[in-house]
C-alpha cells in the first residue's frame, strides 16, 4: 500500500469519506444497457477514457448508445484548460475508441446541475428521444454527487440512470497533478455540499451518517477546507 500520508488518522478519514462517495453501482454491459453515456466533465481525463471503455463493451453486446460529453470551463478547469473540458473530453474519447458520429458535445455548462440540464436541453434541440437507460461517469469521489444531482435536475423522463468513474483505489487514483492532499481538499467539499445542496433541492437528499460527518469535520479542523462552502 501507497503510504499517502504520515498522519494514519487524516488516511483513515480519507479512505471514509473515499468509499462513501462511491455508490458501486453494477454497470456491466452483460446486465445494462445504457442508449446515452454522459461523460461529465472535470479536470481529469480518466473520466473520458472510462466513458470510452464502457462504450466499447456497449458496442460488443450489440448496443449503440450517444455519448454525450458535457463541460465548459469550471471550477477547477477555468484559467488551467484553454479548451472546454467537452471538446478535450471528446478527443480522449475518440482516441480511445469512440467513433465521432457517436458523440455530442454540451459545452456551456461550468457545474454538475448545468451538466444534467444543458445535457436534456442539448437533446430536446437535436431531436432525440429521452434516453430510458443513462449511464454517468464521473469523478470517483463524484460519483454520489453526480447521480444526486441528475436524479434532481433530469428535464427528461428516465427509466434507470446509474454511475461509475474510473475503477481504481484512493491509492491509485492519486497522480502528480492529483496529489493525495488536493483530493482530501475536493472529497471534504463535495461531501459538504451534498448536505447544503440536498437542502436548497439541487440535488435529491443524500443520508450522510454522523461518523461519516464526523470524519469530514475532523479533516476541516486538520486544515482541508480549500472547497468547504462559508
Amino acid at each position: 500500500m501507497i503510504k499517502l500520508h504520515h498522519n494514519s488518522a487524516i488516511e483513515n478519514a480519507a479512505h471514509v469519506l473515499w468509499e462513501f462517495h462511491n455508490l458501486h453501482h453494477v454497470v456491466s454491459a452483460s446486465n445494462f444497457q445504457p442508449t446515452m453515456i454522459l461523460i461529465m466533465g472535470s479536470h481529469d481525463t480518466r473520466v473520458a477514457e472510462r466513458g470510452a471503455e464502457l462504450y466499447r463493451e456497449c458496442v460488443d453486446y450489440g448496443g449503440t448508445p450517444i455519448v454525450v460529453c458535457s463541460g465548459g470551463l469550471g471550477r477547477l478547469t477555468d484559467g488551467e484548460w484553454s479548451e472546454p473540458e467537452a471538446v478535450v473530453f471528446a478527443r480522449t474519447a475518440e482516441e480511445h475508441g469512440v467513433p465521432a458520429y457517436a458523440l455530442l458535445l454540451e459545452d456551456r455548462s461550468t457545474n454538475t446541475a448545468e451538466n444534467v440540464r444543458f445535457t436534456a436541453e442539448l437533446l430536446l434541440q437535436k431531436k432525440i428521444a429521452p434516453p430510458p437507460n443513462i449511464l454517468l461517469v464521473h469523478k470517483p469521489y463524484m460519483e454520489r454527487r453526480a447521480w444526486s444531482t441528475f436524479m434532481a435536475q433530469w428535464q427528461l423522463p428516465s427509466a434507470d440512470v446509474r454511475v461509475t468513474s474510473p475503477q481504481c483505489t484512493l491509492e491509485e487514483y492519486i497522480t502528480q497533478d492529483i496529489t493525495f492532499d488536493h483530493l482530501v481538499h475536493l472529497m471534504v467539499g463535495d461531501l459538504q455540499r451534498l448536505r447544503i445542496y440536498g437542502d436548497k433541492g439541487w440535488n435529491t437528499p443524500q443520508e450522510i451518517p454522523d461518523d461519516i460527518w464526523s470524519q469530514m469535520e475532523f479533516l476541516v479542523a486538520e486544515g482541508y477546507d480549500q472547497y468547504v462552502v462559508r
